[in-house]
């Protein structure tokens, strides 16, 4: 078991998803946090929102904030925010980024977890994001999260505001490893990008956590549509 030694305040960027998640329960354990979620009209708004509030109850966090950010949805060009592309199947997917990429999504999301930093007099923005297993998307690389850095310290008020990224480099199996080590609430979870009711089981996202909860010798808590037998 990993121990709590808390120090600082931190705002940690809390989607609902896996990643995020495990990264949430690491801030809880080294930080007074406050979970941020921001919605941004995606086709999984409501159960992902569903998830941030169940997630932020088990791990104790009670400073929230549920923001709505209207500007990706009305933007277009992903999947996610578009009715009219469809989410296509992990196996259909080929070298170049997907149709799931929201464009400069985490810019969006960066940009109000400082903003509330800043109010708050954290020290710290935890964002869960993944280079090694994402699915090419560019804003899932540490040299971005290192320029947006640079960002913040000369466009905030005192700056010392550092964005922590601290599963950048891991692969998923060992982020189920660490989220099962830190007891984060993996069943209170949703990473499906289409479906509320269950996971689809044949997106990316899903086909990502279902590999590496196999490759992590662990099962998955989540329900999942029949069509899920295989990853």
């Amino acid at each position: 078991m990993i121990s709590a030694t808390q120090s600082g305040a931190a705002v940690v960027l809390l989607s609902g998803g896996m990643d995020s998640t495990v990264c949430a329960a690491l801030a809880a354990r080294k930080h007074h946090s406050a979970a941020l979620h921001i919605s941004y009209g995606q086709r999984t708004e409501r159960r992902e929102r569903e998830a941030f509030l169940a997630i932020c109850h088990r791990l104790g966090i009670g400073n929230r904030l549920v923001v709505r950010n209207e500007a990706l949805q009305f933007i277009g060009g992903s999947a996610l925010t578009d009715d009219k592309i469809a989410v296509p199947e992990s196996r259909h997917l080929g070298r170049d980024i997907p149709v799931t990429y929201v464009p400069f999504r985490n810019a969006h999301f960066l940009a109000a977890a400082v903003s509330w930093a800043e109010v708050l007099g954290a020290s710290k923005v935890y964002i869960g994001a993944v280079e090694q297993d994402s699915s090419g998307y560019p804003d899932c690389r540490a040299v971005y999260y290192q320029a947006f850095n640079r960002v913040i310290e000369a466009g905030t008020r005192q700056g010392g505001i550092e964005i922590v990224a601290p599963l950048i480099a891991m692969r998923k199996a060992e982020i189920v490893r660490l989220g099962l080590e830190l007891e984060a609430p993996f069943d209170l979870t949703w990473s499906c990008y289409s479906r509320e009711d269950r996971a689809c089981g044949v997106c990316d996202s899903c086909v990502l956590r279902l590999r590496a909860f196999q490759e992590a010798g662990a099962s998955d808590p989540l329900p999942y549509a029949p069509i899920a037998q295989t990853v």
